[in-house]
């Protein structure tokens, strides 16, 4: 099998999650009198949904961006990087959920530590994917020296590890951990074409 279908199947998978993430959120009831400060107070309580989605969606932004640089440094596809992946986009499918019911109970304990536990998950399932796709290619294999120690991925899962107990402990602390967590992988991971270009 090609990178390519693998790559096709979970773009449209990471498609349809971030459309139902968006389609869990509600407009609120009303037109004109949104502009008086009532209005404003009702959009006000929309914050922590819309705060959820951005977060996940940049969650799942990353994992796009990221899914579709190591798939360029795959050459093959097995049957155990197949399952690796639907392993991956399983996680990833309950970040709608996740997000819907943190978000609708404002960041709460239970919700957030979930949420985390999801994070977590798909962090844990990537690393099977990236070995599988490493074991298939080689020590000596593109991604296999990109990858090197990988210090953000070890610091990332620590943080998720630390950041479930704090939700119950510090919901602004929990939260801002997820945040830092997505801040770290936002700056582009230049590996794989530095990697490349060797």
């Amino acid at each position: 099998m090609t990178t390519q279908r693998l790559e096709a199947f979970s773009d449209g998978v990471l498609a349809i999650l971030i459309t139902i993430m968006v389609l869990e959120m509600k407009a609120p009831h009303g037109g004109a009198e949104l502009a008086s400060l009532s209005g404003l107070a009702e959009l006000r309580t929309l914050l922590p949904v819309f705060s959820s989605y951005v977060l996940s969606f940049l969650y799942l932004g990353i994992y796009w961006n990221n899914h579709h640089h190591m798939m360029h440094a795959a050459e093959r596809v097995t049957g155990a990087t197949l399952w690796a992946n639907l392993h991956l986009l399983f996680w990833l499918s309950l970040i709608p959920f996740v997000t819907a019911w943190m978000g609708e109970n404002h960041f709460a304990a239970a919700p957030l530590a979930l949420y985390g536990v999801v994070l977590l998950m798909a962090a844990m399932a990537w690393l099977l994917l990236q070995h599988s796709i490493v074991r298939a290619h080689g020590p000596e294999s593109l991604l296999a020296r990109a990858v090197g120690r990988d210090v953000k991925g070890k610091v990332s899962f620590l943080l998720y590890l630390s950041a479930i107990p704090l939700a119950f402990l510090s919901r602004w602390t929990a939260g801002g951990i997820y945040l830092l967590v997505a801040l770290i992988w936002l700056v582009p991971d230049r590996r794989i074409e530095r990697a490349a270009r060797t």
